[in-house]
């Protein structure tokens, strides 16, 4: 299981080390070296006139450099002017005005030099610029007039500022100015109103420029509007009116663009900087902007919206993100777009920089100096500050191009070379020293160091060294072994050894060596290895009610050899424990939880190498109170403002109230949602329908639940009126073919706005001058009887009730019923395409003769019988169907190798025309399906049996099968063997080359055609593959290796005890017959025994030696096996047994009536193994 990660501290710590790491080796200060410039101003250094100008340039050499500057391209005599100064020990400029003096009067290009007698630095050119905070002109501006719902825009053209101020727009009266979609600032600083209404006359508009080196806001004289309108009162109740600006009389506009102007512009962007597009535009409504590349998607993880979608804003903008855009500017009255072209150009850019050369006397190197740009930039190499072309000449040197190769270098080729690459929208320039030394190794830092690092973290042991020639430098552990690099370590070209994972065997002491022609140097660094913290047991989110006990663990598991600490965080704050709470070490113990207790619990176990935390939520139950004391106010005709106290949050805040009504005629005792209110108003204006009996609650939510309902209020009856919407989702269909049913979505109690609601239901031919039928409804539908077929009516339904009528309604195109058509395609013809498909046309049917609409025309077909013979076949119909008013078509999926038979109908609403005539055809020839039930086999270790049966789908006449088939064994793959098969061979036996390989067989029929689908199968695994496998298992298992040497100490005790026994003079008590005892009259014996010779060691017939001197009777008098040396008895090749008078060995040592192979240690080894 992964344990938590290391904070994020560790990581950046982490990503700093690793961004010195590919640094260039840095010469020791205590050696002679030419100058670097360690520090200098910006290129473009604005600064404040009120404050003395500083301008920066720091380098370090040895012998330390001197300083001089250039100002304007020429030498500028710091010691002539009293203002200026420079600080010791560094080039830095201090112009001090604190006697007087103008700042402006220092503007220019700065460039800083930095001298020594090994060479010369140059700092950038700095360009100097004094900030600029100009007054804004006085002007007197008349009032602006513009027609309610017209497009305006307010111009602020700040004064010219250095750098350029931030606008911002507000009232003369310091109020800022709400923006929205409708009303927004340009990046130009103009305020852009995409239609302006009345309510804009409520303040004036004043543009402000905030400066920032002075930190000053100046203001412009402010606009003020006069707006004229067809709606002279500025009724409030009108800005939330769904349709605001026909409400107030204002004409609905399509969309058109203020900024920019026209339909297509193009904007050029420096490479690095971010792109901004820009599009504001008029309309009523207000249009919504939305943006687009042309060929492909805006770059997500750059591109982001602003200023309400009008703005486009990419960052580190790359060249990839040139191209065109276009934004699209739309309301319900149209659209209009404007493409921007993009151009990316850059400013130069290093691919490859110049970096410090440190060679020794005779070394070869290089110096190179590559960047890019657009357009290509331009390159110029200096020396010491001069150009190269007049640098005293150097045969060791070559320039060519971006790149200077030195070759025998000499203690005289000591120098700073500067590299300028410029194009017209900037330029680099960068600093490379070439300093020649003979210095053996030296190591740079303390000896001994001891590092302790976390197991499993990444790590880097630094070995900072410094030798010329640049010495080789490996790394060693504990003192011995080869170098490390590669695997889990790395070293950097600075002597950085990176360990990529540690683990336990990585401590130890690491020693470094640097090595060159000089000699040598060596550092040691102890590691120690440290388990992590870890918190094993978390606490856990819970939820509590208040004055219960809650109890939060955090158990933790760390290296004993570091101190740990573990504390608790509230609300990622130090937890103050209070005489409610008990810490101890592995938990936390919150008495009595109170509403405050909410919040989330961080547990953070920490040593002084790593740390651990884990968070936990604590939430402290509470469904809100009812709110009460419900309150109706302000009663009008279509409104009421209804007020309520809210009840107490218990702990949890209030997020959201809902209002709900109930009227005691339609659904008298239901209560349904009104509207929803934010948690933080307990006040709301409800709007009314007419005629509606209201009474209302409210309902309190918080993220635990809902309160009760509250109390209801009193009733409020508002007044009737006609209806101000018709019924919705009008439709006339027939339900048979003479008639045709209108219905309609019947409107709610708080929609009829009056007692008696119904419908007039009008009716009439369309495109006939007929006069509408009309009838009264009281339901949702009604039926329009004796109506020719299929002929399209117009249909209107208007609402009415006792008050009057509803609005005119709209009108809808209904159809009467459809019935069957009349007509069959005609001259269908059939065009075979492959085995498995055809094509079809056929002539169209008259409009007439469908009597309803065109759904589709359809194919019946079905397979009469198959070429095959003997081949029983399914002729179940089935169909293919051509959507509209077609007239071609392909029927696919056929059986190939069979008859088949076609029909066609046209399709309406209500079913099948008649059938066109049957149409007959034959598919050719296909491809067979797959081999069924392919088993292989494998009776024995020699051989593999194939079987297979018949395609189930031969899809012509068979001519065969092909086989092919392959040896495995792992990865390796023999060659591929193929078999071609008669119709009729549904059999192969396939002879193994080895008894370890498996095959992978592939089979596939034939047709004249081809080969169809194949069908793939393995030979399984042979038996001793997975006794192999078990056994590998087994063996490495404690108890089996325990087992195995008691078995060989109890096998070494018995042969001791068999060597005893022979050694004995090699007599054995022998008896020629079973149960006859050895006495002394035996002619052969004396003391019981008989000397022991080859000729006498041939065993009764049938008998057995045992170990105690008895001979037992064999459990098979007649078996040859009982003769042979081994398991198995030998024979000649003509059959002729060899193994006569050969001794048994194995049945020589029984014991008991048991045979001995069961008993013997040594066969029992055997049978194991």
């Amino acid at each position: 299981m992964a344990g938590p990660q290391p904070p994020p501290w560790v990581h950046a710590a982490f990503l700093l080390c690793l961004l010195g790491i590919g640094r260039a080796i840095e010469i020791p200060m205590d050696l002679p070296q030419p100058p670097t410039i360690t520090k200098q101003s910006v290129k473009d250094h604005i600064v404040d006139p009120r404050d003395n100008i500083l301008i920066e340039c720091e380098a370090k050499g040895n012998p330390a450099p001197s300083f001089h500057w250039t100002r304007n391209s020429r030498f500028f005599n710091v010691a002539k002017d009293p203002r200026v100064s420079m600080r010791r020990r560094s080039g830095t400029l201090v112009i001090d005005f604190r006697s007087g003096g103008r700042p402006e009067e220092y503007e220019g290009e700065y460039q800083c030099f930095a001298r020594n007698k090994f060479g010369t630095a140059l700092s950038n050119r700095i360009r100097l610029q004094v900030s600029k905070s100009p007054l804004w002109p006085k002007e007197n501006l008349d009032p602006v007039v513009v027609q309610e719902g017209a497009p305006l825009t307010l111009q602020c053209n700040p004064p010219p500022g250095l750098p350029s101020p931030v606008i911002f727009w507000m009232s003369s009266s310091m109020e800022p100015i709400t923006q929205d979609k409708r009303v927004s600032q340009g990046h130009n600083g103009d305020l852009y109103f995409s239609n302006v209404m009345v309510q804009d006359m409520q303040t004036d508009y004043s543009c402000n420029a905030r400066f920032h080196f002075t930190h000053t806001i100046q203001q412009k004289n402010p606009f003020t509007l006069k707006v004229l309108t067809n709606h002279p009162y500025n009724d409030s109740s009108l800005r939330n009116h769904p349709d605001m600006y026909s409400a107030r009389g204002v004409a609905e506009r399509t969309p058109s663009f203020m900024y920019p102007q026209g339909t297509s512009s193009s904007q050029m962007v420096l490479r690095g900087t971010d792109l901004l597009l820009e599009c504001i535009a008029s309309g009523v409504p207000t249009p919504d902007i939305a943006w687009y590349k042309k060929g492909g998607d805006l770059p997500s993880d750059k591109a982001k919206f602003e200023n309400f979608n009008k703005a486009l804003r990419i960052t580190s903008v790359s060249e990839e993100d040139s191209g065109e855009y276009f934004c699209l500017a739309s309301n319900k009255m149209g659209s209009i777009r404007h493409t921007i072209s993009v151009r990316v150009k850059a400013a130069p850019y290093w691919l490859e920089e110049p970096e410090n050369l440190i060679l020794a006397p005779g070394e070869d190197g290089r110096l190179v100096c590559r960047a890019n740009g657009n357009p290509k930039p331009t390159v110029q190499w200096m020396v010491n500050g001069e150009p190269l072309q007049s640098a005293p000449p150097n045969p060791n040197r070559e320039v060519a191009g971006d790149t200077i190769i030195f070759r025998d270098t000499q203690i005289s080729s000591r120098a700073v070379y500067q590299c300028n690459t410029s194009n017209e929208h900037g330029y680099l320039l960068a600093n490379a020293f070439v300093s020649v030394l003979d210095v053996p190794p030296r190591m740079l830092s303390a000896r001994n160091q001891l590092i302790r690092v976390i197991l499993y973290n990444r790590t880097r042991l630094d070995c900072p060294f410094f030798g010329s020639p640049i010495p080789t430098l490996r790394w060693f552990k504990n003192g011995q072994g080869s170098n490390l690099d590669g695997g889990n370590y790395h070293v950097y070209e600075n002597g950085s050894l990176e360990i990529k994972m540690i683990r336990k065997e990585d401590q130890g002491i690491y020693t470094c060596v640097a090595t060159n022609i000089l000699g040598k140097a060596e550092n040691q660094v102890r590691l120690e290895v440290k388990d992590p913290t870890r918190i094993f047991r978390m606490p856990e989110d819970q939820t509590a009610k208040r004055g219960t006990t809650v109890q939060l663990e955090c158990r933790v598991k760390h290296d004993p050899s570091l101190k740990l600490t573990v504390s608790w965080l509230k609300d990622d704050e130090p937890l103050y424990i209070g005489n409610r709470m008990k810490k101890e070490d592995d938990s936390l113990t919150i008495f009595g939880v109170a509403e405050r207790d909410h919040g989330s619990y961080t547990c953070i176990a920490s040593t002084e190498l790593d740390q651990d935390l884990a968070k936990a939520y604590l939430t402290v139950l509470g469904r809100p109170d009812r709110p009460r004391d419900l309150e109706l106010t302000d009663l009008a005709e279509r409104s009421v403002r209804l007020t309520w106290i809210p009840g107490d949050d218990n702990n949890s805040p209030i997020t959201e109230y809902v209002v709900q009504f109930e009227e005691d005629q339609f659904q008298p005792g239901i209560w349904h949602d009104h509207s929803k209110f934010p948690g933080s108003v307990n006040s709301a204006v409800l709007p009314l329908s007419p005629y509606v009996n209201y009474q209302f609650r409210v309902i309190a939510v918080n993220e635990v639940g809902s309160s009760h309902p509250s109390l209801p209020s009193e009733r409020y009856r508002t007044s009737g009126a006609p209806p101000e919407f018709n019924p919705g989702d009008v439709k006339g269909e027939g339900t048979r073919k003479n008639n045709m049913e209108i219905t309609w979505t019947p409107m709610n109690a708080t929609s009829a706005f009056g007692p008696n609601l119904r419908y007039i239901v009008k009716w009439r031919r369309r495109e006939t001058r007929e006069t509408w039928n009309n009838v009264t409804v009281w339901g949702s539908r009604y039926v329009v009887g004796q109506t020719p077929v299929y002929v399209p009516y117009e249909i209107r339904v208007q609402a009415e009730n006792d008050f009057g009528k509803g609005p005119e309604p709209d009108t809808v195109i209904g159809y009467s019923g459809e019935d069957y058509p009349r007509a069959a395609p005609t001259d269908v013809k059939v065009r075979v395409l492959n085995s498995t498909a055809i094509s079809l046309q056929w002539n169209r049917v008259y409009s007439d003769t469908v009597q309803g609409q065109l759904r589709e025309y359809r194919a019946y077909y079905w397979r009469e019988s198959s070429l095959l013979k003997n081949l029983w076949v399914s002729q179940k119909r089935q169909q293919a169907s051509f959507s509209g008013d077609r007239l071609r078509g392909v029927v696919s999926r056929l059986f190939p190798y069979s008859n088949y038979k076609l029909e066609m109908v046209v399709v309406n609403g209500r079913g099948d025309g008649p059938r066109s005539e049957t149409k007959e055809f034959t598919t050719p020839e296909g491809v067979p399906s797959a081999p069924r039930r392919f088993r292989v086999r494998q009776p024995n270790l020699q051989t593999i049996t194939l079987e297979w049966d018949h395609p189930e789908h031969p899809n012509g006449i068979l001519t065969g099968y092909s086989l092919r088939y392959t040896a495995f064994n792992g990865t390796k793959v023999g060659k591929q063997m193929v078999e071609n098969f008669s119709p009729n061979d549904t059999k192969f036996t396939v002879q193994r080359a080895d008894p370890v390989s498996r095959y992978r067989f592939t089979l596939s029929a034939r047709t004249q055609v081809g080969s169809g689908e194949a069908v793939t199968e393995e030979s399984p695994a042979p038996p001793n593959e997975a006794y192999t496998n078990n056994q590998a298992d087994i063996a490495t298992q404690g108890w089996f290796i325990g087992l195995m040497c008691a078995i060989a100490l109890l096998v070494l005790i018995l042969l001791i005890v068999c060597f005893i026994k022979r050694s004995r003079g090699g007599k054995y008590p022998v008896r020629e017959k079973k149960d006859v005892p050895l006495g002394p009259e035996d002619p052969k014996e004396e003391d019981g025994s008989f000397d022991y010779s080859d000729e006498d060691n041939k065993p009764l017939q049938g008998s057995q030696t045992s170990l105690d001197g008895t001979i037992k009777q064999q459990e098979s008098d007649d078996s040859l096996v009982d003769y042979g040396e081994g398991g198995e008895g030998q024979f000649n090749e003509d059959g002729s047994f060899i193994g006569q008078y050969t001794v048994k060995k194995d049945k020589e040592e029984t014991e008991g009536n048991e045979s001995s192979e069961a008993t013997s240690p040594v066969n029992a080894i055997y049978s194991l193994a």
